[in-house]
């Protein structure tokens, strides 16, 4: 079982404020979709989840204990561009994770480990559908398989918490819709917490159990770094409609023709 609860969460690089006064509880098994403008610290907040960014001001508890400063196996991540080792075969990049973990000086298992392990890795590749192309290296797949292999990387050692930054953008709408039911088939075998980043609205609504949008509530045109994004919009799954998608929609415009029209030509 794993929680997660963020309180009073601030993120500033000097004096331009990303992220104030964000606060959030999210109970085991939760999938949680994020939308919001460009430039309103989605990102930035996936990567504090993860360790690589620490919080200026707030706390960060998962399962009631601070979130460590560093990545870690309890959290794994799934980036748009596909993250595989290129000199690895399918089977040995998603091997790797395995022994590294049991084996960190040396990086490689033999014997009842190595067995062991590849067991459980041509498992997983055969969850994510990628049991034939075992033996292939990544660039002799295509966009749909790299990142299947990619997530199986993120979920091999079982993750508390997975991470999705626009994982599906770069694919076509068919391969999305089966990259849609991989990740809902993976989050229910695994009783991860999932949190996913799209730009996608249409998606945001129909993955998951809840969607969070990031905004900014105040403008200063003077003073653009003044004021950082917080979750203006916690929407359970299944409670929408037309005019909440429609004002969603015009809020996260509102906010990208500000910063649009800031941004230096």
């Amino acid at each position: 079982m794993t929680t997660l609860s963020i309180r009073h969460l601030w993120k500033e690089y000097g004096e331009q404020v990303v992220l104030e006064n964000v606060n959030l509880e999210v109970k085991d098994n939760e999938f949680i979709t994020i939308v919001g403008a460009s430039g309103c610290g989605k990102t930035t907040f996936l990567r504090m989840l993860l360790g690589e960014e620490e919080p200026s001001r707030g706390t960060f508890l998962i399962d009631g204990t601070p979130l460590p400063n560093e990545p870690g196996p309890d959290r794994g991540i799934v980036f748009q561009r596909y993250s595989v080792f290129p000199h690895l075969t399918v089977l040995g990049n998603v091997l790797l994770g395995l022994e590294l973990a049991a084996a960190p000086l040396t990086g490689r298992l033999f014997g009842a480990q190595r067995r062991a392990a590849l067991e459980q890795a041509r498992d997983m590749l055969d969850s994510v559908g990628l049991s034939e192309a075992q033996d292939k290296y990544p660039h002799m797949l295509s966009g749909g398989m790299q990142q299947r292999l990619s997530i199986a990387q993120s979920v091999i050692k079982n993750p508390k918490v997975l991470l999705l930054d626009e994982p599906f953008a770069a694919l076509d709408p068919g391969l999305s819709a089966d990259m849609h039911k991989l990740i809902l088939k993976l989050w229910e075998r695994h009783k991860m917490n999932i949190f996913m980043i799209t730009h996608d609205l249409k998606e945001g609504f129909e993955l998951g159990t809840r969607l969070l949008v990031f905004d900014k509530v105040r403008l200063d045109p003077q003073a653009p770094g003044r004021y950082g994004a917080t979750i203006t919009y916690d929407i359970p799954l299944g409670v929408t409609g037309k005019k909440l998608f429609d004002e969603l929609t015009t809020t996260t415009q509102r906010t990208e023709r500000f910063v649009d029209h800031l941004a230096p030509a």
